[in-house]
C-alpha cells in the first residue's frame, strides 16, 4: 500500500513537468496496485455510477471504431485519449482504503509552486527555457505550454482558498498567511508573466463557486468589490495581461474582416463545421477518429484562410464527442461529469472541495478546448477526481461506521 501511494505521489509531482514520466508512472502504479487489489470489493465498486459511466463512455468510444470511415490507425489514435478514464475506478478503490490521499495533492501543489519559480526565471532569462528559444509563445514557459501552466495555477489558487478560510476561522493566522502567499505567487505569475484566455474565463467562475459555498453574502459583496478593484489595477500595471485581453477583440475582428486564421476565428470555424457534422449523424455520430477526415472534406480554399484549416480536434469537448458518437456520446459525457460533481457536492472537507473544483474547471475549460481528452488536463481530471473521490468515499465510510458504533 505504501509503495502504491508513493508512486501516485510521484506521478502528481511529475504532472506539471513531464509527459512521459506521467505515462510511465501510471503504468507502474497500476502494476504495483495489482498486488494489493481486493478483487471482490473492487468489482462491486464498478457498479457505482462514478465508475460505471467512465467505463461505459470508453466502451462507446471503442465500439465507435466499427462505424468510422477513418483508417484503423486514426481510429485507435482517437480512442487512446479516452482510455485514461479507465484509471478512475482503480483510483477510487485504492484511495478509499488509503489514508495518504492528501499527500498526492500536496506533491502537486509543491511541484506547481516550484514551477512558478522556474517560470519567473525563464521570463527573465529566456535562454534557460526548454522550449524553442525566441518564440514569443514560450515567454515564461519552462516546460509544456502556457495553457497547461495556467490550468495548474488556476486550480491551485482556487483550491487554496478553502484551507486559508478554514485556518483563519480556527485562529491559525501564520499558516493561513503562508498559504495565501503561495496562492498570491500563482496570481502574480499569471498577471505579470503569462496566462491563457481559458484561465481568465474559468478563474472567476471557480472563485464565484467558492464564495457561494463558503462565504456570507456581505463578505461576498466586499470581496467582489475588492476583486474588481484589484483586477482593474492588475490590468493597468500589466502589459502582458492587457495584451492577452486585447487579443479577444483583435482576433475576432481579424477573422471577420480579413478571414485570417486567428485563435478565436478558428474556434468559431471549427464549431460551426462540427455542428454541421453532428447534424449529419445526430444519434451515433460518424465514429471514432472520423473528425479529421470530415474537416478535410469540408475544407475550402488554401490553408492560409480560416475555412481551409484541417484539424482532428474541434476545441470543444462536447462537439468533439458529438461528432464522433452523436447524442449518445454527449449523454454519457454529461452523465459522467454530473456523477462526479454529485460525489463532491455538499461535502464539507478539503477533499470534496478539491474534487468539486477539478470537475468545474474541466467542464468550463472544455467549452474552449477538448480538455478531457488532452493529456495534461485529462490527467489532472483523472488524478484529481480519482484521489479526491476515494478520500470522500473513505470519509463517508468512516462516518457510517462511527454512527453505527455509537448506536446503543
Amino acid at each position: 500500500m505504501r509503495n502504491v501511494d508513493f508512486i501516485a505521489i510521484l506521478v502528481a509531482a511529475l504532472l506539471p513537468w513531464s509527459t512521459s514520466g506521467v505515462g510511465i508512472g501510471i503504468v507502474l502504479w497500476l502494476a504495483v496496485l495489482a498486488a494489493t487489489l481486493e478483487l471482490r470489493p473492487f468489482l462491486r465498486s464498478l457498479k457505482r455510477p462514478i465508475c460505471a459511466l467512465p467505463i461505459a463512455f470508453v466502451a462507446l468510444a471503442a465500439i465507435g471504431t466499427l462505424w468510422s470511415d477513418a483508417s484503423w490507425g486514426a481510429r485507435f489514435y482517437a480512442l487512446s485519449p479516452a482510455t485514461k478514464l479507465l484509471v478512475l475506478p482503480f483510483l477510487f478503490h485504492h484511495f478509499e482504503r488509503s489514508a495518504r490521499g492528501l499527500w498526492v495533492f500536496i506533491a502537486f501543489l509543491a511541484s506547481c509552486t516550484l514551477l512558478t519559480v522556474a517560470s519567473w526565471i525563464v521570463a527573465i532569462e529566456p535562454g534557460l527555457s526548454l522550449k524553442e528559444p525566441g518564440d514569443p509563445a514560450t515567454y515564461g514557459i519552462f516546460v509544456k505550454n502556457y495553457i497547461d501552466q495556467s490550468q495548474e495555477f488556476v486550480l491551485c489558487t482556487v483550491v487554496l482558498a478553502f484551507p486559508v478560510v478554514t485556518l483563519l476561522r480556527d485562529g491559525k493566522v501564520r499558516q493561513a498567511l503562508l498559504l495565501t502567499a503561495v496562492a498570491a505567487s500563482f496570481i502574480l505569475n499569471m498577471v505579470f508573466v503569462v496566462v491563457s484566455r481559458t484561465a481568465l474565463v474559468t478563474l472567476p467562475v471557480m472563485l464565484v463557486a467558492f464564495a457561494m459555498a463558503h462565504l456570507k453574502w456581505r463578505t461576498n459583496v466586499m470581496l467582489f468589490a475588492a476583486a474588481v478593484l484589484l483586477g482593474a489595477l492588475a490590468w493597468t500595471v500589466s502589459p502582458r495581461l492587457q495584451a492577452t485581453t486585447d487579443r479577444f477583440v483583435r482576433d475576432y475582428r481579424i477573422y471577420k474582416e480579413l478571414n485570417e486564421p486567428t485563435s478565436i476565428g478558428l474556434r468559431l470555424e471549427f464549431w460551426e463545421k462540427s455542428l454541421r457534422f453532428f447534424a449529419e449523424a445526430p444519434i451515433i455520430g460518424h465514429g471514432t477518429g472520423s473528425t479529421r477526415g470530415l474537416f478535410e472534406a469540408a475544407a475550402t480554399g488554401p490553408a492560409a484562410l480560416a475555412q481551409g484549416h484541417v484539424i482532428g480536434n474541434p476545441h470543444n469537448q462536447t462537439l468533439n464527442v458529438a461528432v464522433q458518437w452523436g447524442t449518445i456520446g454527449v449523454v454519457f459525457l454529461y452523465a459522467m461529469w454530473f456523477s462526479h460533481f454529485a460525489l463532491f457536492r455538499g461535502g464539507d472537507g478539503l477533499a470534496a472541495w478539491i474534487g468539486l473544483m477539478v470537475v468545474l474547471q474541466n467542464v468550463f475549460s472544455s467549452l474552449f478546448n477538448s480538455h478531457l481528452f488532452d493529456f495534461h488536463e485529462g490527467w489532472m481530471y483523472v488524478l484529481g477526481v480519482g484521489v479526491a473521490g476515494g478520500m470522500v468515499l473513505r470519509a463517508r465510510s468512516e462516518a457510517t461506521e462511527s454512527s453505527r458504533a455509537a448506536r446503543p
